[in-house]
């Protein structure tokens, strides 16, 4: 795999205390902003120090976009030269990163951005990323203006209406019917057109404000709100949050309580549920020296859906690399099927489209290994004034496509809310 880094000589990278108890998002100046933020707390960012974008895989087939990242990340941290009074997981050089699906698909992208804020049990810091020593990156002074409304919306179908891609879950269904595998996870796209460039600070604001459960996240035009933690390490000691099986809020309370006692109880959405749980524990233990999974998963309830979710604990063994998990972990059965190497092709059989970095890796590293990667769910790629957005669902042998197309409606909505103005 050839790549075209942009990866300076040498590095001055500097963490400070911030007092400063304003929300991290108010920090961000229009252009190009980085964000994770949950519950209030995380990390924005601007600018950029250090970048690297990965084409498609040879043979589409692999890992290598993983790896190739994983020897950028080494190379970069070999070139910085850290101050840092804070010491805490995200200080000193921290990368964002989002990587594509499909190993055939390009953009992966990881980026040192040059300024960084953050926030974690109520100490807040600033770290600026220098090539010169007493210097301050000219992005530390960038204008921070106030978010822009989103205007008027044109929407329009991406690679299949919900009629075709109604009949994409049938054809599936007959396949898994017919024993080639047992789960696939289909998704589908949509389009929005709006009058000016759409300012992502605004999507932001709105994400972080009405799904505070969820991570909301910017990485390189990726924007969304995330329910599913792929993983989160701290030293040795890493954490995963397991979804799979879905139904939407209730109207009223008697509403929800009673979608959610069906999810709990429903044939369909417990085995969706025990194949995402059994893909983690095996793909895990190689890389672990202990797991900790519960034997049945739990009612997660969301703004917009509820899931069943299993959160799960793992010891790393000596010598694993944060991305060496996320390499491994994608894609998970929630986002992929089971097995994989069957539900890959199918996937792109019948979706008619490239996921870009749609239901991928996403997140940030710093220089220690610690870091936070989420799977892009909730999301939509933003280019100008053009939104893509994405929604996806399990199909397994019980699935019925009119249930579906409703449940990636419920998931646009995430999405939909957050591109349109109050």
């Amino acid at each position: 795999m050839s790549v075209a880094p942009e990866t300076p000589q040498k590095l001055i990278v500097r963490t400070v205390p911030l007092r400063d108890g304003r929300d991290l998002l108010t920090h961000l100046p229009p252009h190009g902003p980085f964000a994770w933020i949950h519950g209030g707390d995380g990390i924005v960012a601007w600018g950029s120090a250090a970048r690297l974008r990965l084409p498609a895989e040879e043979g589409g087939q692999g890992t290598e976009r993983f790896t190739a990242a994983s020897r950028w990340l080494d190379d970069l941290m070999a070139t910085v030269v850290v101050d840092d009074s804070v010491e805490l997981p995200g200080t000193g050089p921290v990368v964002f990163g989002s990587f594509t699906f499909d190993p055939g698909s390009a953009g992966s992208t990881l980026v040192l951005p040059r300024v960084i804020v953050g926030r974690r049990d109520g100490r807040s810091w600033l770290t600026t990323v220098c090539d010169r020593p007493d210097t301050h990156p000219e992005e530390l002074l960038t204008r921070v203006t106030p978010p822009r409304r989103v205007g008027p919306l044109r929407w329009s179908s991406g690679a299949l209406s919900a009629d075709e891609w109604g009949r994409a879950v049938t054809a599936a269904v007959r396949r898994i019917r017919a024993g080639d595998l047992d789960k696939v996870v289909l998704a589908r796209d949509l389009y929005v057109d709006a009058e000016a460039g759409i300012d992502v600070r605004s999507l932001l604001g709105r994400l972080s404000r009405d799904h505070p459960d969820c991570y909301t996240f910017s990485v390189a035009g990726m924007v969304g709100a995330t329910p599913e933690l792929l993983i989160r390490r701290q030293g040795d000691a890493v954490s995963s949050l397991v979804l799979a099986g879905t139904r939407p809020r209730g109207g009223d309370a008697q509403e929800d309580t009673a979608l959610a006692d069906e999810l709990l109880s429903s044939p369909k959405d417990l085995e969706e549920h025990r194949y995402a749980i059994d893909s983690l524990r095996t793909t895990l233990a190689p890389l672990c020296s202990s797991i900790d999974v519960p034997e049945r998963p739990e009612l997660l309830r969301l703004a917009n859906v509820q899931h069943l979710a299993s959160p799960a604990r793992a010891t790393l063994s000596p010598g694993t690399s944060t991305l060496d998990v996320v390499a491994a972990l994608h894609p998970t059965a929630a986002v992929g099927g089971t097995p994989t190497a069957t539900a890959m092709p199918l996937i792109r059989e019948l979706e008619g489209m490239d996921r870009g970095r749609y239901a991928a890796p996403v997140g940030w590293i710093d220089a220690q290994g610690n870091g936070e990667w989420g799977i892009a769910l909730r999301c939509a790629e933003i280019e100008g004034s053009r939104a893509r957005l994405f929604a996806g669902g399990g199909i397994v042998a019980g699935s019925d496509p009119t249930a579906e197309v409703a449940e990636t409606e419920a998931k646009f909505r995430v999405m939909r809310e957050a591109l349109t103005d109050d």
